[in-house]
Order: C-alpha cells, then sequence, then structure tokens
C-alpha cells in the first residue's frame, strides 16, 4: 500500500467536478454581488423567476409545482416562499380545488422587483458566460443533457 492518495485525475483541473465547483462558486459570487442590492437571495431570486415563468402558461401555480420546476425540496421552497410573503413580493392562498395546495402569485411589488432583478442578472449572466462566445449555445446543450441525465424521478 502506497502512502499517497490515489486520484482518477492526474490533476483538478481534469476533474469534472472540481471544475464545476469552481465555476459554480465564481458564478453564485457574482449572481450575489448583483442581488444584494435588491435585498434578494439567489434562491427567492430563483423562486420569484419560476412563478412568473409558469404564470405565463396557467393560472393556478402551486408550491409543489415551483418545487418540481426547480427540482428543489418542498420544504425549502415552502419556507422561501413564506419569507418572500412577509416581503409583499407574492401571495399565497388556498387552492380552489385541492384545499392541501397553495396557489402563489407575484404582488406588483413583487413583478417590479423581478423585472430589476432580471435586468441584473441577465447582464451578470451575460458577462460571466462571454468567454464562451458562440460556444455558449452548445454549452447550454451539454448542461441541459447532464440535468435531463441526471433528474432524480
Amino acid at each position: 500500500m502506497t502512502d499517497k492518495v490515489e486520484f482518477q485525475f492526474k490533476t483538478p483541473e481534469e476533474s469534472p467536478g472540481y471544475l464545476l465547483a469552481q465555476l459554480t462558486l465564481l458564478w453564485q459570487r457574482k449572481q450575489k454581488k448583483a442581488l444584494d442590492p435588491l435585498d434578494l437571495t439567489h434562491t427567492q431570486f430563483v423562486l420569484l423567476t419560476s412563478v412568473a415563468w409558469l404564470s405565463n402558461t396557467a393560472d393556478a401555480i402551486t408550491q409543489a409545482e415551483i418545487a418540481d420546476f426547480n427540482n428543489f425540496d418542498r420544504m425549502m421552497v415552502s419556507k422561501v416562499l413564506r419569507t418572500l410573503e412577509t416581503k409583499k413580493l407574492i401571495t399565497r392562498q388556498g387552492h380552489k380545488t385541492d384545499t392541501r395546495s397553495k396557489v402563489v402569485k407575484l404582488t406588483p411589488g413583487g413583478k417590479e422587483i423581478l423585472q430589476s432583478a432580471l435586468r441584473k442578472v441577465e447582464s451578470a449572466d451575460i458577462e460571466f458566460f462571454s468567454g464562451l462566445g458562440p460556444g455558449l449555445s452548445a454549452f447550454n446543450s451539454g448542461m441541459l443533457k447532464l440535468i435531463t441525465q441526471n433528474k432524480e424521478v
């Protein structure tokens, strides 16, 4: 037995997991910098965005649908939505036919904050990923493939 720890990858730069972790940390820093002035966490932003996206195709968006859309834990989504409700960015009301579900809607103030956040976050994303140039589309396709391949059912 050797005293050295054995790695499958010769260097950290050859490890996709290491690279993804590094990239994620850098990207999250940029997102935080964009969202801090609006008093939003990235998770809050994602949930507000999800309510907006899902509301474009349905009238009654439930907490469960928001959680499923994002591959998030339902309890975590409920807690974050409670915070957004306290901030008066969303409303949560009982579902008309499913008494166990809550319907989530953006308030006018929530739409206003979200629109401002979208401008900042989308600009930050464009700047962050600009180094990929025309390879951005292939990068996005690769991420979608990995998400689909690894999504838990």
